[in-house]
């Protein structure tokens, strides 16, 4: 494999989106993030893999590939056949995060050679292996049209003096809507536990009862509040509204 042409700023923003696809990714085995290098199709032969493109602060596309163990656990779930490209969607909206503001497509299922090898034939394209010890079980690859030519300490492009300011770029995304949805809390299983839940199975959360639920607009926390019923309906009433960065407190 060969390293990548784009400067070493951009592999470093690369790494970072390749560490936040893996904190959310969905994997039986504690994967690390490997060196940036040049996006080729024989990184993971066997295997699933799903791409979609994003548009907005910066242009460009994912891909996440898992391994075929990983695609065939999901497919065999006791809960029923589970959509692959549901599971590793977190991993793609991290991913496509760490470059700004974007919105994702829906994405597409694809075969891992046939993924790897389009984003490959793209111009500095970058796959970010997943490793378990020296073995690669998935792998992040990504493309930005173009690349920042200088990459800012938040993974954003900074802008020239002359340059337009931000907000008209915001101001286009307002009738866009976004996925917002509320989680009581998380915990994180392996592929066996996972197989064996049967109804009326309970699931521990790493929340304590009367904690607040987190508020998350495309996966990402931006509020917590605590649980109320409308018209028989659940709901969150606000109390906190967190500041850029501090959801990682």
């Amino acid at each position: 494999m060969t390293a990548p042409t784009i400067t070493d700023p951009q592999l470093a923003l690369v790494r970072s989106a390749a560490e936040a696809a893996l904190a959310v990714l969905p994997t039986s085995r504690e994967l690390l993030v490997g060196a940036p290098v040049s996006a080729r199709a024989d990184m993971l032969t066997t295997g699933q893999a799903v791409t979609a493109k994003f548009s907005g602060a910066a242009t460009g596309e994912v891909v996440v590939v898992v391994g075929q163990d990983l695609a065939d656990a999901l497919k065999e779930s006791p809960l029923g056949e589970l959509d692959l490209t549901a599971a590793v969607r977190p991993a793609l909206e991290a991913a496509a995060r760490a470059f700004g503001p974007v919105v994702l497509d829906p994405g597409q299922l694809m075969e891992s050679a046939v993924a790897l090898s389009a984003i490959a034939a793209k111009p500095d394209a970058v796959a970010v292996p997943l490793l378990d010890g020296g073995d690669i079980r998935a792998v992040i690859a990504m493309t930005l049209t173009p690349w920042p030519s200088d990459a800012a300490p938040g993974g954003v492009a900074r802008r020239g003096e002359g340059a337009a300011p931000m907000r008209g770029g915001l101001d286009m995304l307002h009738d866009v809507e976004m996925e917002v949805s509320a989680e009581l809390g998380r915990t994180r299983m392996s592929v066996r536990e996972l197989l064996s839940l049967i109804p009326g199975a309970i699931v521990e959360l790493d929340r304590a009862a009367g904690s607040p639920a987190d508020l998350l607009v495309n996966g990402r926390l931006i509020a917590r509040g605590e649980v109320v019923v409308i018209d028989e309906n659940f709901g969150i009433r606000i109390t906190e509204i967190l500041a850029p960065g501090s959801e990682r407190e």
